[in-house]
């Protein structure tokens, strides 16, 4: 989630000053809670210099006229900005909790909108003054936009500061971030954080995920907390409501016409998750190694730091711990079919993106952020670490080999031990 004040009430604030960090249960080893590492360090001027993202290129191909966003008369620039950014419509999630800056318009009828690829992520408000963006800068990480709505000629977009008051926290592992929050809601979508927030991934089990947001997909008997909504106003839904699983459609909900698609996919969700927590940790561990540079701190502490760092990152991409799917899952829209086909494949037709769903998410598990330049944009030293990491996760492992043979003929840069001998 990301967060942008337009009219906050100051509950919200008090509420949001409160949040409780939830370890993803299951992770191995434990998620620490970690301190914010100051942006405005001169290794990273998280707000300063040049910036050469995604949505800061359209901003400024936008802003010279070089291209138009064009404004729908239902949904105004938001399938033009999809369409720009290379973002595909059935990436939806809609999220009803009022975990969002933007808490006074968003409820379980108007749920907040939320569409993803590798590079780029963007968020939608009915009603709401600006559509919200942040972009994966190789060095610094997330950085976050807003674009009016209002139809003009040219757009503006700006870089508030204010989206980092809830988007650099022990969420996001300390620094500027993405995350998905499971949390309980009342009936309007109001979340009750004295119950914790779940911040999840890969590693959380099914039963903790998705509090507060609407899910699609058949998923079996395995339960899930999305599309839990109370039933008295006053108090929170529950965790887990039996009634809402394996739903193929959010009619009961909302007014599907009021959206881009009428999905909040299952397998789209799972898919983020493993994103943003992977954004964080090599943002995380990336400025680590750039701040200890930088301050000239190279001793024995800062080496074996690195090395815990090499680690953590390896094993996430290895997906070494996994919450393991009981029964298969299926996703209710075209987003199954077409993330396999926006990253390369090798000779025989594989794909580090390429679905299991039966056990687990991907049929090869390392991460497809391999291929990202938040992971080219690691610090030489580090990068070179979880290389040699990954290729010792690899070996001896049932589907190491073939894993290897993808990455060798879909990656360029590989170090040497990585190639064939």
């Amino acid at each position: 989630m990301w967060m942008r004040a337009e009219t906050p009430r100051t509950w919200l604030y008090r509420i949001l000053a409160v949040v409780i960090w939830v370890t993803p249960a299951g992770a191995q080893p434990s998620q620490p809670y970690r301190d914010n590492l100051p942006a405005e360090h001169p290794a990273i001027a998280y707000a300063s210099g040049t910036f050469d993202d995604r949505v800061s290129r359209l901003a400024e191909a936008v802003a010279s006229g070089r291209i138009v966003l064009n404004h729908d008369d239902q949904f105004g620039y938001l399938p033009s900005l999809l369409e720009h950014l290379d973002v595909g419509v059935d990436t939806q999630a809609l999220v009803f909790s009022k975990t969002s800056l933007q808490a006074p318009l968003i409820s379980p009828r108007t749920p907040r909108a939320i569409y993803f690829s590798d590079a780029v992520a963007v968020g939608a408000v009915q009603g709401a003054a600006v559509i919200e963006l942040v972009a994966f800068d190789p060095r610094r990480g997330a950085v976050f936009y807003t674009v009016d709505t209002a139809r003009t000629q040219r757009p503006r977009f700006d870089r508030p500061a204010r989206c980092l008051q809830c988007h650099q926290q022990a969420a996001t592992l300390g620094v500027p971030g993405p995350y998905i929050g499971s949390v309980s809601t009342s009936a309007t979508g109001r979340p009750d954080f004295r119950l914790g927030t779940v911040v999840t991934d890969h590693r959380t089990p099914f039963d903790e995920r998705w509090g507060g947001w609407y899910v699609t997909g058949t998923h079996g008997a395995q339960p899930h907390r999305g599309n839990a909504l109370a039933r008295d106003p006053t108090t929170p839904a529950g965790l887990v409501d039996p009634f809402n699983q394996n739903l193929t459609s959010l009619t009961r909900f909302i007014d599907p016409s009021r959206f881009l698609v009428p999905t909040s996919d299952l397998v789209a969700l799972m898919t983020f998750e493993h994103q943003t927590q992977m954004i964080n940790l090599f943002t995380r561990i990336g400025w680590e190694a750039r701040l200890a540079d930088h301050d000239g701190i190279l001793d024995a502490s800062e080496a074996e730091a690195r090395r815990l760092g090499v680690e953590e990152i390896a094993r996430y991409m290895l997906f070494a711990d996994e919450a393991p799917l009981i029964e298969a899952i299926q996703g209710v829209s075209s987003f199954t079919d077409t993330f396999p086909t926006r990253g390369p494949r090798d000779r025989q037709g594989r794909s580090l993106r390429d679905f299991d769903l039966r056990t687990r998410l991907f049929r090869y598990p390392l991460s497809f952020m391999i291929y990202s330049d938040l992971f080219d944009g690691l610090p030489d030293g580090i990068r070179r670490g979880v290389y040699g990491r990954l290729r010792d996760g690899l070996e001896g492992r049932a589907d190491g080999e073939v894993i290897l043979a993808i990455v060798r003929e879909t990656k360029a840069g590989l170090p040497e031990s990585w190639l064939p001998h």
